[in-house]
């Protein structure tokens, strides 16, 4: 029985991390998904595991705890940067920037009410208050990226005896996701609001913004104007976009392209947007009934997956469907979301195009695609490696800025999350193929998750008991739930009664801004659509950004003082 307690008790061997690293995981995993009151809290079990493994003495070198740790943070806020980074731009809409300005405030308000509490319940006197409560605040909001970030800068402030803030994390956290929820529950009653009625609202919104969906028509020339007339001249002069993906004329099929000579009496097959439906068809003809499938020169339809790496970022104008292949492209989907195929439209591996013309010339632009759904199960791995050394670096560059004791740098975590962001925006434009499926991002990104989670509950375990039973545990506990509950209690009746947001939208906007899973879970429970999704979405990136940047400012400008 030697060699079993020597796995266990030999902190140098290579046997002994993996087990420790597998036992914290996979029990701070089984138990994460154990519900209290119809809410787990999911991985982050991980932490009060190490903790508990720390406590008992169950531990592992602290070099390898601490590359453990930092390599986990890489690689998970990396891989969310690659997820959010298509949308982040695209998310300052009209009102994109309502929800972020309102999503910014709140950030601001969770630093503020964290400070009122450093002032009224701690002793500024003693140096390790205000990191323990940075460590709060970062539990409080649920955002463990933060505390990551907020670990790395207190290790540049100092240089010895470094505080174990995951303490002050583990407080705060369970009351911090309790306490969003709640919150939110209460904004319904404050701001009065019935939840029928907030449904009945967002079915007439989807009504009204359905007339922005790609539409089919088959329309008969019969405008005079339009004989002879090339399809540019009839683009040019309605001034509205629309494709045609084939016409018949004296009972042959085509596919036509912008010389293609419009004839009364042609059919068109055109997909534009619902609210140009009326013009499109009062200025070019009535609907008509036709089987293009009866025709002389049978045309298909076909859905192609962009998996070419060599396609990545051309548009559609320079492919040169209708004039070279002699299809055409009439819509893409991108993550799910349906896109009007015009022709300044890049495209990116993973797109799906929908291409209509004869049956060979769509299988040679087919191969051409790729359209090999085998390419796409294999992450790039080569993209997100290159992505991370150019985080790092960018992470490593030091900022001088006057009254810091330190210059300032992003890091290991606010490098690669900034870098991922741009390549999963533009990376195309470099030709670096960004797609990952969401399961590999999903799996890197809670492998790293898990690595970090355990290597900060290991660290901190040794001194939890003292820090926080015996210490100023409670504290912390009732820091943490203010933090949490009185900035949506401002925010949140301001976006009902100054900006007429849905309160589904305001619940995915509020589950965003604090990174929270579990209340968004909660609000897709109570609502049949998609508005706390979109809320969610909308202001999670520049919300998971200013959390990890902001955690790195508050400690090298206030902790190092």
């Amino acid at each position: 029985m030697d060699w079993l307690i020597d796995i266990f008790t030999n902190t140098e061997s290579v046997a002994h991390i993996v087990l420790l690293y597998s036992t914290v995981i996979a029990i701070g995993v089984l138990l994460g998904k154990i519900k209290f009151g119809g809410i787990s809290l999911g991985v982050t079990f991980v932490l009060f595991a190490g903790i508990v493994a720390g406590h008992i003495g169950f531990t592992g070198p602290m070099p390898i705890l601490t590359f453990l740790q930092e390599f986990g943070l890489v690689l998970f806020v990396f891989m969310i940067g690659l997820q959010v980074g298509p949308g982040f731009f695209e998310s300052f809409g009209t009102v994109g920037v309502k929800m972020n300005g309102l999503s910014t405030a709140l950030i601001f308000l969770n630093i503020i009410v964290m400070f009122g509490c450093y002032y009224t319940f701690f002793d500024t006197s003693d140096p390790q208050n205000l990191p323990m409560l940075v460590g709060t605040l970062y539990g409080a909001v649920t955002n463990t990226p933060g505390l990551g970030a907020a670990n790395e800068a207190l290790s540049s402030v100092f240089s010895n005896n470094i505080p174990q803030i995951a303490s002050g994390y583990a407080c705060a956290y369970p009351l911090g996701v309790l306490g969003i929820i709640g919150a939110t529950i209460l904004i319904r009653y404050l701001c009065s609001i019935n939840l029928d009625k907030e449904e009945e609202r967002l079915k007439a919104e989807d009504a009204a913004n359905s007339a922005n969906n790609p539409h089919r028509l088959r329309l008969k020339v019969t405008n005079s104007y339009l004989e002879g007339k090339t399809m540019l001249q009839v683009h040019n002069f309605l001034n509205r976009d629309f494709v045609c993906s084939r016409i018949l004329h004296d009972g042959h099929v085509s596919i036509p392209n912008r010389d293609t000579i419009f004839h009364i009496g042609d059919i068109l097959n055109i997909v534009c947007a619902e609210t140009d439906q009326e013009a499109i068809v009062a200025f070019i003809g009535p609907e008509t009934d036709i089987d293009w499938e009866e025709q002389d020169q049978p045309m298909v339809s076909k859905r192609i997956v962009v998996t070419n790496p060599s396609i990545n970022g051309k548009t559609l104008g320079k492919m040169h469907f209708s004039s070279v292949h002699g299809v055409n492209v009439t819509r893409v989907t991108r993550h799910g979301i349906e896109l009007f195929a015009s022709v300044s439209l890049p495209l990116q591996v993973g797109d799906r195009i929908m291409v209509v013309g004869p049956e060979d010339s769509v299988n040679r632009v087919t191969n051409l695609m790729g359209n090999s759904a085998r390419r796409l199960n294999a992450p790039n791995i080569a993209t997100i490696f290159i992505g991370i050394i150019l985080g790092i670096v960018f992470g490593s560059l030091p900022i001088a800025i006057p009254g810091m004791p330190v210059p300032m740098k992003l890091g290991i975590a606010g490098g690669p999350l900034i870098i991922a962001i741009l390549i999963g925006r533009y990376g195309y434009k470099i030709h670096l193929v960004t797609y990952t499926t969401t399961s590999a991002n999903m799996m890197l990104r809670e492998i790293g998750l898990v690595l970090f989670l355990a290597s900060v509950g290991i660290k901190a375990g040794a001194g939890f008991w003292e820090t926080v039973v015996q210490g100023d545990g409670l504290l912390y506990v009732l820091s943490g739930f203010l933090i949490t509950v009185i900035p949506i209690l401002i925010i949140g009746p301001i976006a009902r009664k100054r900006f007429n947001f849905n309160y589904f939208t305001i619940m995915g906007m509020l589950a965003g801004t604090y990174t929270d899973p579990p209340a968004l879970a909660y609000a897709n429970s109570v609502c049949s659509k998609e508005a706390p999704a979109v809320g969610y979405s909308t202001v999670y990136p520049l919300s998971m950004f200013l959390r990890i940047f902001t955690a790195q400012i508050i400690v090298l400008f206030f902790c190092g003082t």
